[in-house]
């Protein structure tokens, strides 16, 4: 059996709305399929500035896809809305 290029399988749950906002993004920018997509994805979140920071007691649920309540620190110590 031949090895595969990406051996790591990464698995998460995505609401019906979450899942049609990935997908809306895929097809406008021409991704080849939902994995690509997320990878780049990814790619664009860990080489941006800003970045979410989980506090005390955080739950998996707490961290949405397309919610906007959450507010991203710039490693300033100010909080952007």
């Amino acid at each position: 059996m031949a090895e595969l290029e990406r051996p790591q399988r990464l698995q998460i749950m995505l609401t019906d709305e979450e899942l049609a906002a990935l997908e809306n993004w895929r097809f406008e920018k021409r991704m080849p399929s939902r994995s690509a997509a997320v990878r780049e994805l990814l790619r664009r979140g860990l080489s941006s500035d800003g970045f979410l920071t989980a506090g005390a007691g955080s739950r998996s649920q707490d961290f949405g896809v397309i919610s906007l309540d959450r507010k991203a620190d710039d490693g300033s110590g100010d909080s952007k809305p």
